[in-house]
């Protein structure tokens, strides 16, 4: 009996400090100057160690920069972090990343990713959307190591490529999948 009072204290402490960072999203938000800063190391380190997304950066309609996600959970979880929108290398827009998760996890973890957005219609349809759920609208392909070892500016077919970064810490699982993006604006 002592152990599960102990699980659900941790996972009471968890939701505490999950809860409100995903309900109060426009408070929270980051200034649109740091949110740039970041998304510029963020891409200065991607394309360092993954020369496949800078070789697709130069052909991509748009790249969506999240620089630091932080999910936790214990039985109940979520994620959040905000990130800008780059079209040609400046900044079009800035949006946040969400996701409210049950289900049998534990830990927690920070990391990165990015979308390019190869194809003006994929770009579009984020720009229009009120929220974009992940999994919902244009195709996504998830790259990993042995992907961006072949993947060229000539075999990319897909709408979005998806790279992830920085993973610090422990979760069980990592993708995109049901995450909401939103459009934000944060202070100047």
């Amino acid at each position: 009996m002592c152990k599960y009072v102990r699980f659900l204290g941790i996972a009471l402490i968890l939701m505490a400090l999950v809860v409100p960072a995903l309900g109060s999203r426009q408070a929270l938000a980051a200034k649109a100057a740091d949110i740039d800063r970041d998304v510029d190391s963020a891409l200065q380190k991607l394309y360092t160690s993954t020369p496949a997304a800078k070789e697709l950066s130069k052909v991509a309609k748009g790249i969506l920069v999240f620089p630091n996600v932080i999910k936790a959970g214990f039985i109940f979880g979520g994620q959040y972090g905000e990130g800008a929108l780059r079209k040609e290398g400046k900044t079009i827009g800035y949006y946040n990343t969400a996701e409210a998760s049950y289900g049998l996890q534990a830990g927690a973890q920070s990391f990165g990713y990015a979308l390019f957005f190869m194809t003006d219609s994929a770009l579009d349809y984020i720009k229009k959307s009120s929220g974009w759920e992940v999994g919902v609208g244009p195709s996504i392909v998830v790259v990993d190591k042995g992907l961006a070892s072949s993947l060229t500016t000539t075999t990319a077919k897909s709408d979005i490529y998806a790279f992830f970064f920085g993973q610090k810490g422990l979760m069980g699982g990592l993708g995109v999948r049901g995450a909401k993006i939103t459009q934000i604006t944060p202070d100047k």
